[in-house]
């Protein structure tokens, strides 16, 4: 009987698990998929910020497979500031990562890599969205962390919602 069988992990001999046989995840690298900025009232819009100012955030995930054990997770944000006069900016970033993925149950595969592997590229965005914002001639946009395990289950729902509808 072999030791997956009898219940017991694979070891290298030492004690430790057996690195074939571990799950794992590892970036293979992060990258900027696309970047804009667009501040169509400028320079008036930087001089003047306007009444009613109001901001419109839209984050999606997705994933592409690369090969048998490799995906890309990407965000895709876009954001729109307007005020009475108009809009303020508009700006658009897709940033990725690609991620060897290892000894991940079937079943657990779609969640890592839309709730974990997001959550690692994330905070990479939310510099680059400020440092953008900020070089745009704007107070830095410092955007909130996002919880991508209840993003993944609100589209679950949708998804649930859409075959029965």
């Amino acid at each position: 009987m072999s030791d997956e069988e009898n219940g017991q992990q694979k070891t290298n001999g030492n004690g430790a698990a057996d690195e074939n046989s571990a799950p794992s995840i590892q970036v293979i690298g992060q990258y900027l998929k696309d970047l804009s900025f667009e501040s169509p009232g400028a320079p008036g819009s930087l001089k003047e910020p306007g009444e009613n100012p109001n901001l419109q955030i839209d984050i999606n995930v997705n994933v592409v497979k690369l090969g048998e054990q490799s995906y890309e997770s990407s965000i895709q944000l876009k954001g729109h500031a307007t005020n009475d006069k108009g809009t303020i900016y508009m700006l658009e970033a897709d940033y990725a990562g690609a991620f060897e993925v290892k000894n991940i149950p079937e079943d657990a595969l779609e969640p890592i890599l839309l709730i974990n592997c997001p959550t690692i590229i994330y905070p990479y965005l939310r510099r680059i969205i400020s440092d953008m914002t900020q070089e745009g001639g704007f107070p830095p946009l410092l955007l909130d962390p996002i919880d991508f395990g209840n993003l993944y289950k609100q589209r679950q729902a949708a998804e649930k919602s859409q075959g029965t509808a």
